[in-house]
């Protein structure tokens, strides 16, 4: 497989074989790829936990268990309110 990075990318690859860390261009772009894959399988996680969670939300209001939407924003904003005032 045959690859253009581009200059940048080029550079960054030739500077990282220059530290010495990686011993090839292919061993940096494998390294690249695996915490590519890292990232998208934690971003895969987070997506069916939110899917869990907005199920379980969606089977909560068909029981009737919901709050006051008004009320829970009010809570929100109060316990932000000392945080913006650190900021």
């Amino acid at each position: 497989m045959n690859v253009h990075l581009g200059p940048t990318l080029d550079q960054f690859v030739a500077k990282l074989l220059e530290s010495g860390l990686y011993q090839s261009q292919s061993e940096v772009i494998r390294e690249g790829l695996r915490l590519l894959k890292e990232r998208e399988d934690m971003r895969e996680l987070r997506r069916a936990e939110l899917r869990r969670e907005i199920a379980k939300g969606g089977e909560q209001a068909d029981r009737g268990e919901l709050v006051d939407g008004a009320a829970a924003f009010a809570r929100v904003r109060k316990r932000a309110a000392p945080e913006r005032t650190r900021g």
